[in-house]
């Protein structure tokens, strides 16, 4: 049925809302809009759901929210799972609240007990509550640090991760086997909780993942002493943070929080953001601007669903705030960490320690890795990967997770949730700022100093925005330009050898020999350059752009600095600009 013909449909089927006809109407004489809308079913892919708020086939809304859930719920009763349940937690942005109930609402007229959180709740907490209740599934009603208009739906499994193969291709499978509305089931809510279906889930949750964030504090002793100087400015963007990141902070001993005012409470509008993204500078206007009034030591961010922190360190020598990138945060604390649980055990890690991060990641991990004597596990971009090997270590018995992290400014420490956790990495650094300052050092002083030792590496990232149907084509020849003709050099540095992660190809361009890469196929290419450097492109998976990852060593803070630089102008210019 093309594009029309399914607008018409929801204008005139009796299933579809007042509403939701009337919103449609209001396009009637926008062809193109109604083409955006009904083009195509908006995609369940290996991360779920994400797209604009609105009707239409290719927009969030409820009866898509229930397609998606319908297709969920046919798989975990194709595998017999149906008796254990699914967590369901939600944001604060706009229709979270709805579809949450609309998802528990399917789930329980298929016979799937749903376990709804009682009021908005971070994202790692419903990690963690799919593991503690022993669900089999777990939905989550967030799009991450996405504008306003965005919502999404992200799918776990029952080892609290977001789904993997073969779980993924298989729930896709199933909802794309969805074609008839008639076929989505749903229920009264008020049947639903008389017949135990429905479950509302809250403070029982809240207090068990409170106390293991809590076990996860290596020094306690330095918190103690120096918790009650540090002052911490925390903003948590309109969303889901405040509660959770606030109160850890003070139950462990850091009595001097600033939150800021106008970002404490949550809204679906952020109305002092445009980007609710710890990554970007603006976001921190507010925040920045009290810890001036406060001298603050550091200063944080989280986003929405709170599984990335922003982070801001005081220089000592000048007084400025320095943003730290999620590489630099999260090298700053797999170091700590990795060098406390060392110091506490005698001096000794576990022979089988592991360090695990994203093929984006920056490289200085692997120096980190080396100094320490661990493994370090390379995995594609997404943190379900990171979660899978967790999974993996359980399951054999073989391996120890000490850090895993991704450039996105998402880490986990400990291993209570299987998704990146803000409020955990929220504790640590301040932990971690506790620690350096009984040594007179802070945040930044630190992460210097791990410059110094393991050498001055500078990652960056450029996203090139291609909306619609001519920006998806633009994306798909991009990639299929760069893979038919690899280049031999970028900028002023040599490829050594392209990584087809598609393909399951690395061929060294000297030599000419192939051999695979070990990972699943995914659309990415990698390049690995002369003097340490390389290069790396991939279509998001969640938003409209295609992202083009860089890493250089320099010799210095600054000479790194202006290499990167350099490096990121002279590509943009000479490969991604001619075929744009």
């Amino acid at each position: 049925m093309d594009y029309m013909n399914l607008y018409k449909q929801w204008i005139e089927d009796d299933y579809f809302d007042e509403a939701t006809k009337a919103e449609l109407l209001a396009i009637k004489d926008n062809d193109n809009e109604i083409k955006e809308r009904f083009y195509k079913d908006l995609e369940f892919g290996t991360a779920g759901l994400r797209g604009i708020i609105g009707a239409g086939t290719n927009r969030m809304n409820v009866y898509i929210v229930r397609k998606a859930t319908q297709g969920l719920a046919n798989y975990i009763i194709q595998v017999g799972q149906q008796a254990k349940g699914v967590a369901i937690a939600y944001d604060s942005r706009r229709m979270s609240k709805e579809f949450a109930d609309e998802a528990a609402l399917c789930l329980n007229a298929n016979g799937i007990k749903a376990y709804v959180f009682e009021s908005l709740r971070p994202t790692p907490e419903l990690s963690f509550a799919v593991r503690q209740l022993g669900c089999i599934s777990g939905i989550n009603i967030t799009a991450s640090h996405n504008p306003a208009e965005y919502n999404g739906y992200k799918v776990y499994w029952e080892d609290g991760a977001q789904i993997t193969p073969p779980h993924d291709v298989n729930i896709m499978a199933q909802v794309k086997a969805v074609t008839d509305f008639a076929n989505v089931h749903t229920m009264a809510k008020e049947d639903a909780i008389n017949a135990g279906l429905y479950n509302v889930i809250g403070k029982d949750i809240d207090d068990l993942y409170m106390e293991q964030l809590k076990k996860l504090v290596i020094r306690q002793d330095c918190i103690d002493k120096y918790g009650k100087d540090i002052k911490v400015v925390y903003t948590p963007l309109h969303g889901t943070g405040n509660i959770p990141a606030r109160r850890v902070l003070k139950e462990i001993g850091f009595e001097n929080v600033y939150v800021v005012k106008e970002q404490e409470l949550p809204d679906g509008n952020f109305p002092t953001v445009s980007y609710p993204n710890p990554e970007a500078k603006a976001a921190f206007e507010l925040a920045l601007k009290l810890a001036k009034e406060v001298d603050a030591d550091l200063v944080l961010a989280t986003d929405p669903d709170a599984d990335r922190l922003g982070v801001y360190a005081k220089d000592s020598k000048t007084g400025e705030y320095i943003p730290m990138t999620g590489n630099m945060s999260g090298c700053l604390l797999a170091d700590y960490e990795i060098s406390q649980k060392k110091e506490v055990n005698g001096g000794k890690l576990p022979e089988d320690g592991k360090i695990i991060k994203t093929i984006v990641t920056t490289n200085m991990t692997d120096e980190i890795a080396k100094y320490y004597g661990v493994d370090m596990i390379e995995v594609l971009t997404g943190f379900k990967y990171i979660g899978q090997q967790i999974l993996g270590f359980e399951q054999t018995g073989k391996g120890e997770y000490l850090f895993g992290f991704e450039e996105s400014y998402g880490c986990l420490i400990g291993t209570h949730a299987r998704d990146k956790d803000a409020i955990v990495a929220t504790m640590a650094l301040c932990e971690a700022a506790a620690y350096y300052k009984s040594r007179n050092m802070t945040l930044w002083d630190a992460l210097v100093e791990l410059y110094d030792r393991y050498g001055y590496f500078k990652d960056d990232i450029k996203s090139i925005t291609l909306s619609g149907i001519e920006g998806l084509a633009k994306i798909s020849t991009i990639m299929d330009t760069l893979r038919e003709n690899p280049p031999a050099k970028l900028g002023k540095y040599d490829v050594l050898a392209v990584r087809d992660y598609k393909n399951d190809t690395i061929k060294d361009m000297k030599t000419g020999e192939v051999k695979p890469t070990g990972l699943p196929s995914s659309n990415v290419l990698y390049y690995d350059l002369s003097d340490r450097a390389w290069m790396c492109v991939r279509p998001s998976g969640t938003e409209p752009k295609i992202k083009i990852y860089f890493g250089v060593v320099g010799t210095s803070i600054e000479d790194a600095d202006n290499e990167s630089k350099s490096f990121v102008e002279d590509v943009m210019a000479n490969v991604f600009n001619p075929i744009m």
